[in-house]
């Protein structure tokens, strides 16, 4: 059972780096991306202040991110490596199922993965993630080696937009998701 202190406030940086975006894209009408809080039940509270010091997490989420782009729903997961490749463990089942199912419904998935020594941000589709994630399954590479990002998805600051993934979604999508 995984508890709210057990990992600490892993990758918060980066998805509020994320949200600092995603409400500056809302201001100018770009689009309309939530935040999808994990479900926690509180164990124990603070006495005084009546915060919550303990809980357990009370089923797994979805993405951290839903919404709508110009018309176009896109569910993401933004994560965090220190290492220069991304690992596989970090993505977990029920993760992927969500993505599949989400573009069989015509939706575009992705992850957004922010490698933290090297401060670079990347795009990876779906079809990418999954592709990697079913040759780990079989007994191959149990990681993504950052130099198998597509350079062209890499994400940059621009324009007050702390992650403007907005722009290699759009390179992504005139590629026909190629």
């Amino acid at each position: 059972m995984a508890y709210w202190g057990s990992r600490g406030l892993r990758g918060s940086t980066l998805e509020e780096m994320v949200n600092i975006t995603n409400e500056r894209y809302l201001e100018h009408g770009l689009a309309l991306i939530e935040k999808i809080p994990t479900p926690i039940k509180p164990i124990t509270l603070g006495k005084e202040s009546g915060t919550i010091t303990l809980a357990y997490f009370e089923k797994k989420s979805s993405v951290d991110y839903i919404g709508v782009v110009q018309g176009i729903p896109i569910c993401f997961d933004a994560k965090e490596t220190s290492k220069e490749y991304f690992p596989l463990k970090n993505i977990h089942e029920h993760q992927i199922a969500y993505m599949q199912t989400f573009e069989k419904q015509e939706g575009v998935a992705f992850m957004l993965i922010y490698f933290s020594k090297q401060n670079r941000y990347f795009f990876l589709p779906f079809k990418i993630i999954l592709k990697h994630w079913q040759e780990a399954r079989s007994g191959g590479r149990k990681s993504i080696p950052m130099s198998a990002f597509d350079a062209t998805l890499e994400i940059k600051s621009k324009s007050g937009y702390l992650v403007h993934y907005l722009e290699a979604l759009g390179k992504y999508l005139s590629n026909n998701g190629e």
